[in-house]
């Protein structure tokens, strides 16, 4: 007993793992195979005796089995084909949707960048500015501190002539008095 209800066992098991296997279409080998398998059976059915007549019901019953078996793998297969054009549908779709959603960030790049390329150029314009004006400005304050410098050595050269003009008067003040002096002593 304990047998058999081992056998039943495995037998439940090798059902349970063939209907959890995602449905496939059978290759190619495995029809031919059927059918001679099928072909066999029927050609050794005798429909003279009823033990075969029984026998070969069953063989038609196995073969409408295995008939039936085939076209719900076929309608099965043709229903993933359904399934994954849709899918691939579905994905060219999104992917196609991703594409558009790219181009417009990378025009929006494109344009930002062009706006920053734009105001760098005109920084770098403004700068180049700067600098020659810093440069014209720098010419003009050089040119204005030589003629300050000028005027400094000019005011200088003044300063000594007024200094030595000074002593001069001073001289001639001091010489114009002794001069009264003399002139006052002789009068006497």
């Amino acid at each position: 007993m304990s047998s058999l209800y081992t056998r039943s066992k495995e037998y439940t098991r090798s059902r349970k793992t063939q209907s959890d296997s995602p449905p496939s279409s059978p290759s190619p080998i495995a029809k031919t195979l059927r059918h001679e398998r099928l072909s066999r059976l029927e050609s050794a059915t005798n429909p003279t005796t009823s033990d075969s007549s029984s026998y070969g019901d069953r063989a038609s019953s196995r073969s409408s089995a295995y008939t039936r078996r085939e076209n719900r793998l076929a309608s099965l297969s043709a229903r993933t084909e359904e399934e994954s054009n849709r899918d691939y549908k579905k994905l060219y779709e999104s992917a196609l949707s991703e594409n558009q959603k790219l181009k417009s960030k990378l025009q929006e790049a494109q344009l930002e960048l062009a706006d920053i390329k734009s105001k760098l150029e005109k920084a770098a314009q403004q700068k180049q500015e700067k600098t020659s004006d810093r440069s014209s400005m720098l010419e003009m304050e050089k040119r204005e501190k030589r003629a300050l410098e000028r005027k400094l050595s000019e005011m200088e050269e003044e300063m000594k002539i007024l200094t030595e003009l000074k002593s001069d008067n001073q001289r001639l003040k001091d010489e114009n008095g002794a001069l009264i002096r003399v002139i006052s002593k002789l009068s006497k």
